[in-house]
């Protein structure tokens, strides 16, 4: 059973909070209230009718319950927040599997400065005490229904979303959470923030899962755009209160002054001592996302037998027959069908466990599915046409699907402190509770001439992964055999082709066999597209088997500005890691260490670039000569004619499958990252180390390269984020095998 590792679903705080400044030793500081602290909230906002009116929001809000309050704290105070916390605090970047954020550390870390450190903080230690004041737990208290909440442990801290920040699909159910807030400061202040940006709130409905719990749809159906000084905020749910951030697509490194900043953190539960606590109970109703997670499985197939009696798997040392290298000729480029490159293949994967090869596929396929899967990106909107903007939900797939630009485009930016819309609402539509209504368009004298339907639809739930995948053929469509498969006009089902017949097939599974040492048993193929600024897999792993994974790379390669063909170009987009999609391999983390602290490591531009490889183009027809098989270690040897590299993706211990030919396969483990301590910048440059180990194979997206990786019980993978910068799809077809060692006689058990 395959699993996604507990992590933190929001980035975590780091230890760094203010500039060049030295922590003392921590105050205890539990908030109270004074009259200066109810003075800075806006006018009505603590007021009881005002409660009321929020109250009847938050249950008649979909798709989970959460109130907004459009002008929570004074102007003026706001913006000497915003001032102090981009002249005093310390941002640091984070990007994991689920997020990309630039964020401050723990304001709670405010307890350990002394007077003259908080100095410089007035007014955000003024709104954080107000935050957590009486008052204003008991306004949220009276508004959500949630219970007594915590003043003395307080959770927060400021996040700024600068170009290609997000956070995707997760419910905030982390320990003794209770209430998630969100008080929006986007720059520049005096601008309204412009939907087109990104950085929207997305909230998710839920529909029952496979074992009968609640899981998020693919789609959110509510969208809350950043505004200044708005406060939205949500009880905390186990499988219901998911949501996500959208890409932020402006404001590169906060150069022209767009970022979406805010101040988020959770309110906590009474706590141990303080009035209204609760012990915990063990069990819960429902189980939060992190926890569904962990019951992501695989649904291999098994191999189709002739039921012949010398029907037999095929073992690593049995040459390909006639018969399959004349099937696999139609597929594959004939260099890897060639005994000695295959052999030379094999003993590289034995020592290293993971090979990529380039150029895998026949030139006539190849040629054939680039341009066309380029061209299908531009007929869907997902093509660099969109300069960089988020496509719509619905981009690329079946029509059917739902999208929440047709079903809530309100920006929420005008309300009133009660939560009441002031002003028209956009597109000329209606307030429900369910969103905008938008209005009947007009006739219209030409006819809308519809699009033939896609040949994708979307795969999820969203808290694990969400990406495009083949629907099945309409069992009332003729039967069309189209030869050759380059022939074929729709690049979708020239996937289909490499999806339904060449990875599932015998003479492929005999190919793997010879190439790994090892026995596929069954397996698991899609055809996977990526649409840039939607689409991913969060992190997963298999508990207790190893797993051959076989990935085929089909993104169309960048398309460079006219230039000199002899001028030497700056690597961008996919190569220079600018727009994420790449398939990483991370070590398992020892489970008592804090996954927080695990999770909070970085994926720098420099671990992905180094595992670049040189494609070397194919001169000959056939494809058969000045080939190349490249790799992250570099070495090489010769093997006719052809440049046969290994991928080296270990860091850390071999263990070991025994090969039919006795040796070893190396297992792509490394070393958990160690908990960081509170020694400045020792401790950071002992996490950046962390990191690092804890990395053992980054691949970026390229078009026609096969990566084979023997993933090890626990190694995670996941697929990051595709950023809507990108200038079209991630294409892919993957594989998952079953393996199983052919031991020979007389080997000990």
């Amino acid at each position: 059973m395959a699993r996604t590792h507990s992590r933190p679903s929001s980035p975590e705080p780091s230890a760094s909070l203010i500039k060049r400044i030295k922590i003392s030793h921590p105050t205890l500081h539990v908030a109270t209230a004074t009259n200066e602290t109810l003075a800075a909230f806006a006018s009505e906002v603590l007021e009881s009718s005002n409660v009321a009116k929020l109250h009847k929001f938050y249950l008649e809000s979909q798709p989970f319950h959460y109130a907004l309050v459009g002008k929570l704290f004074q102007d003026d105070l706001l913006k000497r927040v915003k001032d102090e916390c981009l002249g005093e605090l310390s941002f640091t970047e984070k990007e994991t599997d689920i997020y990309k954020v630039n964020q401050t550390g723990d304001l709670a870390s405010l307890n350990y400065l002394d007077s003259s450190q908080l100095s410089l903080l007035p007014n955000l230690l003024k709104l954080r005490d107000a935050l957590y004041s009486p008052e204003f737990r008991a306004f949220l208290q009276s508004v959500t229904g949630c219970g007594p909440l915590s003043g003395f442990k307080q959770d927060m801290s400021v996040n700024s979303y600068t170009k290609g920040c997000h956070l995707l699909n997760h419910d905030d159910v982390i320990g003794t959470r209770r209430v998630s807030y969100i008080l929006y400061m986007p720059l520049p202040n005096y601008q309204l923030w412009q939907r087109d940006w990104g950085g929207a709130l997305e909230l998710y409905p839920t529909k029952p899962g496979p074992d009968g719990l609640p899981e998020p749809e693919c789609v959110p159906s509510k969208s809350v755009a950043p505004s200044w000084n708005q406060f939205i905020f949500f009880e905390v749910q186990p499988g219901r209160s998911f949501h996500s951030v959208e890409e932020v697509v402006v404001g590169s490194g906060g150069e022209d002054g767009r970022e979406r900043l805010s101040i988020s953190g959770w309110f906590h539960a009474a706590q141990e001592g303080e009035e209204g606590y609760e012990a915990p109970v063990d069990e819960i109703e429902l189980k939060s996302s992190r926890e569904q997670l962990t019951n992501t499985q695989t649904a291999f197939k098994s191999y189709q037998s002739s039921e012949s009696p010398t029907d037999r798997p095929p073992l690593p040392d049995v040459e390909l027959s006639e018969e399959d290298i004349t099937f696999l000729s139609e597929f594959i480029n004939p260099a890897y069908l060639q005994t000695r490159t295959m052999q030379s293949l094999a003993s590289r994967f034995v020592e290293e466990s993971s090979l990529e090869l380039h150029s895998f596929l026949t030139n006539s396929i190849a040629e054939a599915l680039e341009p066309r899967l380029r061209d299908l990106d531009a007929h869907d909107g997902l093509g660099p046409d969109r300069n960089g903007k988020v496509p719509p939900h619905c981009s690329g797939v079946d029509a059917k699907n739902p999208d929440i630009v047709s079903a809530d485009d309100a920006t929420w930016s005008h309300f009133a402190t009660n939560g009441t819309p002031t002003t028209p609402l956009p597109l000329g539509g209606t307030l429900s509770v369910n969103g905008i209504i938008p209005p009947v368009p007009a006739a219209s004298a030409t006819p809308v001439v519809p699009n033939p339907p896609s040949a994708w639809t979307l795969k999820g739930p969203p808290h694990k992964w969400r990406y495009c995948t083949l629907l099945p053929p309409s069992a009332s469509a003729p039967a069309v055999s189209i030869t050759p498969i380059s022939a074929h006009p729709n690049p979708s089902e020239i996937l289909r082709k490499l999806q339904d017949e060449l990875f599932p097939s015998q003479a492929f599974r005999a190919w793997l066999a010879i190439v790994s040492r090892l026995l596929p048993i069954r397996h698991f193929v899609e055809a996977r597209r990526f649409r840039p600024g939607l689409d991913y897999t969060l992190a997963t792993s298999e508990e207790k088997e190893a797993r051959l994974d076989v990935v085929l790379g089909l993104t169309p390669e960048v398309k460079d500005d006219e230039s000199d063909e002899h001028e030497t170009h700056a690597q961008r987009g996919w190569r220079a890691a600018e727009w994420g999609g790449w398939e990483c391999y991370m070590a398992p983390h020892n489970e008592e260490d804090d996954p927080a602290v695990y999770r909070a490591g970085t994926y720098k531009k420099s671990d992905v670039l180094g595992h670049n490889t040189t494609k070397v183009a194919d001169h000959d027809s056939n494809g058969a000569n000045d080939h190349s098989v490249n790799g992250t270690n570099g070495h090489s040897n010769g093997t006719n004619g052809h440049s046969v590299d290994g991928t080296n993706g270990v860091n850390g211990k071999a263990n070991g499958h025994p090969g039919s030919n006795g040796s070893k396969h190396s297992s792509p483990i490394g070393s958990p990252a160690p908990v960081a301590n509170e020694e400045g910048e020792e401790a950071a440059m002992e996490v950046d180390e962390a990191e690092e180990d804890s990395t053992l194979l980054t691949v970026q997206p390229g078009f026609n390269r096969l990566l084979l990786v023997l993933r090890d019980e626990r190694v995670m993978r996941f697929v990051k984020y595709v950023s809507a910068a990108a200038e079209g799809s991630r294409w892919d077809v993957c594989a998952e095998y079953e393996v199983g060692v052919v031991q020979e006689e007389g080997d000990d058990e």
